[in-house]
C-alpha cells in the first residue's frame, strides 16, 4: 500500500492545465468564427456605445484633440439644453419627439391595415395579374426615395389645391409620403406570410357561416400577428427616422421631426456635438427597446415572410 502523500498540484500546474484545454478545445475554424463574431460585435456596439457616452461629455473632453472613451463624470448639460425650459439654449426637444410620434404611429397603424387588405386579397382571392401587380409594387420599392418627391411634391400639390389643404407644414401629408414608401413591402412581406397559412383553416371558417372579413379578423389576423408586428416596427422605424421628405414638406419649426432637429442643431453656428450626440441616442433608443420587446415576433415574421408560396 503507498502511503505517500500526494504532492499538492501548484498555480503554475493549475496554469499549464487551463492552457492545454483551451489549446485542445479551440480549432482553426472555432478561433476565425470567434474572430469574426468579436470584429461585427464591436463595429455594431462601440459607435452605439460612443454615441451614448458622448451625449454625457463636457466640451472639453468632446472637443479635445485626444479622444475620451470614458467621460470623466456624468455631465447631463446636453439633455438639460434640450428638455429644461431654464437652459438659456433651451432646445424644446419635447415638441420634437411629440412630432415624430405624430408621424410614426399613424404611418404604422395605416400601413398594417391597408397591407393586410391588400396582402390578403393577393394571397387569397382569384383574378387575372396578380403576381404582375404584386411585382410591379415591389418593383417601386427598388426606386430611390430621392427620384420620387419631386412628382409626388407635383401630385400631392395638385390634389391639395383641388381639395382646398396645405401640403407644406401638414403632418398628415407627411404619413401619405411615408406610406408610398413602406406600403410596398409591407405588401410583399405579408402576402408571402398570409401564404403560409394553411387555406383550410379558413375554408372552415366560411362552411361555419363567417364572413370572409370575419375570416380575416378571427382566424388569419391572429396567426399572422408575427408578420403585422414586424411590418409595424418596420413602418415605425423608417418614419421614426426619416429626413429627407421632412426637410421638404416642413417649413415650421414647430413641426420639425427628431431627424430635423438633430440637423439643425448640428448646423448651428455655435457647434455642440454633445447635444446632437444627446438627441440621437434619445431618437435611437425607443426603436431599440422596440426591437428587445418583439424580437420573438420579429424573428418568426421574417422567417415566414421570407418564405415564396
Amino acid at each position: 500500500m503507498n502511503n505517500q502523500k500526494r504532492k499538492p498540484i501548484s498555480s503554475n500546474d493549475e496554469r499549464l492545465n487551463i492552457i492545454d484545454a483551451l489549446a485542445r478545445w479551440i480549432t482553426w475554424p472555432r478561433f476565425i468564427f470567434a474572430l469574426t463574431l468579436t470584429f461585427f460585435l464591436t463595429s455594431i456596439l462601440f459607435p452605439f456605445y460612443w454615441m451614448i457616452s458622448s451625449s454625457f461629455k463636457t466640451r472639453a473632453e468632446i472637443g479635445g484633440r485626444e479622444p475620451v472613451y470614458i467621460p470623466g463624470s456624468l455631465d447631463f448639460e446636453a439633455y438639460r439644453e434640450l428638455f429644461d425650459p431654464n437652459h438659456p439654449s433651451f432646445q424644446r426637444f419635447g415638441k420634437n419627439i411629440i412630432n415624430s410620434a405624430r408621424v410614426a404611429i399613424p404611418t404604422a397603424i395605416i400601413a398594417v391595415i391597408l397591407s393586410t387588405l391588400g396582402a390578403y386579397a393577393i394571397a387569397r382571392l382569384r383574378f387575372r395579374g396578380k403576381d404582375l401587380l404584386l411585382n410591379s409594387i415591389l418593383l417601386i420599392y427598388l426606386f430611390p426615395g430621392v427620384l420620387l418627391i419631386i412628382p409626388l411634391f407635383a401630385m400631392l400639390a395638385q390634389i391639395g389645391s383641388r381639395l382646398g389643404f396645405e401640403i407644406q407644414d401638414n403632418l398628415m401629408v407627411i404619413v401619405v409620403t411615408y406610406l408610398a414608401q413602406t406600403l410596398p413591402v409591407a405588401l410583399y412581406m405579408l402576402t408571402n406570410y398570409f401564404r403560409t397559412i394553411p387555406t383550410e383553416i379558413e375554408q372552415a371558417g366560411l362552411i361555419d357561416g363567417c364572413s370572409r372579413l370575419s375570416v380575416i379578423w378571427r382566424i388569419t389576423l391572429p396567426l399572422a400577428i408575427p408578420a403585422l408586428v414586424t411590418v409595424a416596427i418596420y413602418t415605425f422605424m423608417i418614419a421614426w427616422n426619416e429626413f429627407l421628405y421632412a426637410l421638404v414638406f416642413l417649413n415650421d419649426r414647430a413641426l420639425f421631426t427628431m431627424p430635423i432637429k438633430v440637423n439643425t442643431i448640428f448646423n448651428d453656428p455655435s457647434p455642440r456635438p454633445h447635444v446632437v450626440m444627446a438627441a440621437s441616442t434619445i431618437m435611437t433608443l425607443p426603436v431599440v427597446f422596440l426591437f428587445l420587446a418583439l424580437e420573438r415576433f420579429l424573428e418568426e415574421g421574417l422567417t415566414a415572410g421570407g418564405v415564396k408560396g
